[in-house]
């Protein structure tokens, strides 16, 4: 893609990638409650999700899933119910006061493949790439090339946008302290992700291009 299509692409694609979207708040909560270096880790499970999703945008298949009301209308309900039902498991997860500081002992594979599911039962991540990609398509280029390159651009800022959050959520969970303030946190971040669930539920299928 020529120069001034990146310099057009990349800050409008950062801008999605740091909208405090399910995944993002998710990891937001997890830093919180169980440190920067295991949120990244966990939340790196979402980028395989998304780059599944931007091969199926190059091969073709986003604009027919996309286009799928069908498609669209379970998958948006499947991903509604789980964000409300992690939303609600961290409002009445368990505080330890002596545990207060120290990451709790659940498996880092539980915590990545939730957010994988997360981000793999929204139907709006695909409809966003299967609309947004395309715009900065070379007429005439090598499209496959061109959509290669720029999910990769794109999941890098993903890894920024993780790292950003992950952070956060850690100086959150530091400011903490005790656990009174941390089971304020967990019912914040438990909320946030209930009220994600419930704005996902009630979300209509955009409209491609």
């Amino acid at each position: 893609m020529p120069l001034h299509t990146w310099l057009l692409f990349l800050p409008a694609v950062f801008a999605i990638n740091v909208y405090p979207g399910p995944n993002n708040l998710m990891a937001l909560g997890n830093g919180a409650r169980r440190g920067g270096r295991q949120a990244f880790l966990a939340a790196a499970a979402r980028l395989p999700a998304f780059a599944a999703m931007i091969a199926l945008v190059a091969l073709g298949l986003g604009v027919v899933l996309a286009a799928s009301e069908t498609f669209f209308v379970v998958l948006k309900w499947i991903g509604a119910a789980y964000l409300v039902y992690l939303g609600i498991r961290m409002m009445l997860a368990p505080v330890d006061e002596a545990a207060v500081g120290r990451a709790p002992a659940e498996p880092l594979a539980r915590l990545a493949r939730r957010e994988f599911l997360v981000a793999a039962t929204n139907p709006k991540a695909i409809v966003t790439f299967t609309a947004f990609f395309p715009q900065f398509l070379t007429p005439g280029g090598e499209h496959y090339v061109e959509m290669a390159q720029m999910g990769l651009a794109f999941l890098l800022l993903e890894a920024v946008a993780i790292l950003i959050y992950a952070g956060l959520g850690s100086r959150i969970g530091a400011l903490a302290g005790t656990a009174r303030r941390m089971r304020l946190v967990n019912r914040l971040s438990g909320g946030a992700l209930v009220v994600a669930g419930a704005l996902l539920a009630l979300a209509r299928r955009p409209q491609a291009v």
